[in-house]
């Protein structure tokens, strides 16, 4: 028999969708999407119901008949037997379910603070990290506000977010109408921590903003949640001269344009003196006024005179911040564990727990 060509089936054709269609499909994509959201939530405020619970009937157990920690280890044992699809039972999760009736004793009142509201993962750090009430519903408010992930809220609470958040001197008191100098001032930190960078102490100022903007993602969640970069090393030209900033950002909810000036060393009164130049000229022929908040300034340096600062603050004509900065050393970066190695060491370890339980089961 001759041998045949076979042609591949086409697809059938769709007819046209009608008019307004495509509205019609991106309304039900929205609504589908919401929902879903809607469903996890709801999931994981009753996971966390539940683990509240089992954590309270711990609690209320080893207090009123005397159970020791070892039923701990009892129930994540048989719990596991009986529900060996779902995790969440291991011993260690037991101890943080009692942890958390302990820390929230109502149901009532946990339930309706923001922390219900994160993945469990969240709540261990809390749990793990700190041990002030306000604290922990300061960061879980925080967390939720800004969908943090689990790492990231790690490492805010760490880096004592709570403690650097608005806290960097300045005169936004003095020069800012009062429904801008507040809001002014939650945009600073002091310190600003660059832990995603390793410098050296004789790091010039140039090579400084070139490790910035290598990492620009790292930068600017360090410069606080919705800020924007703009651009390095921008040039105006006023009058004879130019003028060269540093960085300038942009805030997307509070419609701040910020200007930040770097400087290598310990503050220098002179130095207020340049960055409200450039927060002027900013001000003058970047800034709408008719959208814009005022144009404020942050002189980052790697320490300062305290009363030195206040009186520099207080002469200054144009709102400005005076901030320090961390970085890591490269001897503080060199002893860090290499993030393979401690990954394949934690392998390991959950490997030999796996086959240590199987023997005993």
């Amino acid at each position: 028999m001759p041998a045949r060509d076979f042609e591949p089936t086409a697809a059938p054709s769709r007819d046209a969708p009608p008019e307004g269609y495509g509205e019609l499909l991106e309304q039900l994509k929205d609504r589908v999407r919401t929902s879903r959201v809607r469903a996890a939530r709801a999931a994981n405020t009753e996971l966390l119901r539940l683990y509240w619970s089992i954590g309270r009937d711990i609690l209320d157990r080893q207090q009123a008949a005397g159970w020791g920690a070892k039923v701990i280890t009892l129930l994540a044992e048989d719990l596991r037997a009986t529900f060996p699809d779902q995790r969440g039972f291991s011993r260690r999760n037991l101890q943080y379910m009692r942890a958390l009736a302990a820390v929230w004793p109502e149901e009532a009142d946990f339930v309706q603070q923001a922390v219900a509201r994160l993945p469990w993962g969240h709540l261990t750090v809390l749990l793990d990290r700190l041990d002030e009430p306000a604290l922990r519903h300061w960061y879980a408010a925080e967390a939720v506000e800004h969908g943090w992930s689990r790492n990231v809220l790690e490492h805010q609470v760490m880096s004592r977010l709570h403690a650097r958040s608005g806290a960097a001197p300045s005169n936004f008191a003095a020069q800012l109408p009062a429904s801008d100098s507040e809001l002014a001032q939650q945009l600073t930190r002091d310190p600003y921590v660059f832990d995603h960078l390793s410098l050296t102490e004789r790091m010039s100022q140039k090579a400084l903003e070139q490790a910035l903007m290598d990492r620009l993602q790292q930068t600017l969640t360090a410069f606080g949640h919705g800020m924007a970069f703009v651009g390095r090393q921008v040039r105006f030209d006023v009058g004879d001269e130019v003028m060269v900033l540093d960085l300038l950002l942009f805030h997307l909810t509070q419609l701040h344009f910020v200007v930040v000036e770097l400087k290598i060393g310990r503050f220098e009164p002179g130095f207020l003196g340049q960055l409200g130049t450039y927060v002027a000229v900013v001000d003058d022929t970047v800034r709408d006024t008719s959208l814009h908040a005022p144009t404020v300034g942050i002189l980052l340096c790697t320490g300062r005179d305290e009363a030195v600062v206040r009186y520099a603050l207080a002469s200054a004509a144009s709102p400005v911040a005076v901030a320090t900065y961390e970085t890591l050393t490269p001897e503080q970066r060199a002893g860090l564990p290499d993030p393979a190695e401690l990954t394949a060491a934690l392998t390991d370890v959950l490997q030999q727990g796996s086959g240590e339980h199987g023997q005993q089961r």
